[in-house]
């Protein structure tokens, strides 16, 4: 982990298609649609149980080309497929620690679906929450995209840390605030001919400009073009994301996209206030863990003994969201968490006098979608019958092979560094009080835009065993 206190987040995706020849809770006083008082029951209402609130509110600071409720229902959408892949991805090892990125997988999956037509859209816009069509879809990407570059703009410009200036060394690289990049490529055989609707779609809205290559002739070459490619827009932290014999010469399109963030915490955790302590896994096994205290205040809010904090970066417009379900209630808290249970999380926010422990920690995991996407619907993709025909028309014939996804993540006191690449395969068919949140035991923690609301990374930490491995 770098010492310079400064948060590192970088992820990549790639498309490629083969051709083989085969805080405190809000004081109810302030809230006149509050129901505070028991039920028939003789019970306290569940804040879970009211109205949903409105989610999301959005305040991007470009001007989208796009109706701001059409813009808010896609991204609501978003979010309810980043659950979707946690659940799903959780269920084949609910004791083990997770993490990844859904916005590297819906993006790379966004491009895909450009070229998609017939059922094959259909399933693939229902598995992956796609409540826009045609160019509206591709409009709400296209203004997170710029969103983005404008975030990253703005970031120039902001002010270090009181901890980072007195610490500087006078290295410029170590004294950057913030930055967020994001980045499309088109890699094209150069045998094969690409729709003029389906190149127009990826330049106007991903900026994903064709290149050229020839994976017949040169295969291995061109794999390692791809990922240096990879590598330069991920600051080297995304390595090899194509594999050896990944690409070959049956390979006809490669799609990709990294995602660059860094940025350092807004208030940071005093590495002398770190102490061994015991986490308990969700097991019910107890590790000896380093745990990162501080006390400040941050938005805060408690419903029904769970607990949820925002952790800020310097910026001010990205934070790290961390939810602590009630102790012994993680597993029924995890299966029932939904957009509307977030929204309403968030809602009941206040600035609040935070005592907040949580582990330093680091996840590595790696897993294929497939299973996952068939599961959540999205099947002519994989097999003989996938129209793709918006991509290549109807003479190539391209279905899914495989999507793969690899992350990494380590938090500590200084920050976080963060990675995670996606590969999607091809071929040719044939109010103010004193709270404490203590992190030791499982939780749930996601990285998010808040002007666009927009889940970057998502992870669940339920191991302590596997938390700080070297």
């Amino acid at each position: 982990m770098p010492t310079d206190r400064r948060t590192l987040i970088a992820c990549s995706s790639a498309f490629l298609a083969g051709l083989a020849g085969c805080a405190g809770i809000t004081d109810p006083a302030d809230d006149p649609n509050a129901t505070d008082g028991p039920n028939s029951n003789g019970e306290t209402p569940s804040p879970f149980d009211g109205d949903v609130p409105s989610f999301p509110t959005l305040e991007f600071v470009t001007d989208p080309d796009l109706e701001a409720a059409l813009l808010a229902d896609q991204i609501r959408g978003n979010v309810a497929f980043s659950l979707d892949l946690l659940a799903h991805l959780r269920a084949d090892e609910p004791d083990e620690n997770l993490f990844f990125s859904p916005y590297s997988v819906s993006v790379a999956l966004a491009m895909t679906y450009a070229g998609a037509r017939g059922e094959t859209a259909v399933e693939m816009a229902d598995a992956l929450r796609y409540v826009l069509e045609g160019e509206d879809l591709h409009a709400a990407f296209g203004a997170l995209e710029t969103e983005f570059e404008q975030r990253n703009e703005d970031g120039a410009t902001v002010e270090q840390p009181a901890w980072e200036t007195d610490e500087s060394d006078g290295d410029d690289e170590d004294a950057l605030g913030f930055e967020l990049s994001s980045a499309n490529a088109v890699w094209t055989d150069d045998g094969l001919s690409l729709e003029a609707g389906f190149r127009e779609v990826l330049e106007a809205y991903y900026g994903a400009g064709e290149r050229l290559v020839d994976f017949t002739g040169s295969p291995e070459e061109e794999r390692q073009e791809i990922n240096t490619w990879v590598e330069s827009q991920t600051n080297d932290r995304i390595e090899e994301l194509l594999p050896k014999e990944s690409i070959d010469a049956s390979t006809r399109l490669v799609l990709t996209n990294a995602v660059y963030f860094l940025a350092a915490w807004e208030h940071d955790f005093d590495p002398a206030d770190t102490e061994p302590d015991t986490f308990t896994s969700l097991d019910g096994s107890e590790t000896e863990v380093d745990l990162m205290h501080q006390t400040t205040e941050l938005r805060y809010a408690e419903v029904d003994g769970h607990q949820l904090v925002e952790l800020p970066y310097a910026n001010g417009d990205t934070s790290m969201i961390v939810i602590l379900p009630a102790e012994g209630e993680f597993e029924t808290f995890e299966e029932a968490f939904t957009v509307d249970r977030l929204a309403t999380m968030l809602k009941e926010t206040s600035q609040t006098q935070v005592d907040l422990t949580l582990p330093t920690f680091g996840i590595e995991s790696k897993f294929s979608l497939v299973d996952v996407m068939q599961e959540l619907g999205m099947e002519r993709a994989f097999g003989a019958g996938a129209d793709f025909s918006g991509m290549v028309g109807d003479d190539v014939g391209l279905f899914v092979d495989d999507i793969v996804h690899q992350s990494f993540v380590s938090v500590d006191e200084e920050g976080t560094e963060a990675a995670a690449a996606t590969a999607v395969e091809m071929v040719e068919s044939a109010p103010s009080e004193h709270v404490k949140m203590t992190g030791d035991r499982p939780f749930l923690f996601y990285i998010r835009d808040r002007p666009t609301e927009t889940p970057l990374f998502v992870g669940r930490v339920v191991d302590g065993a596997t938390l700080q491995d070297d």
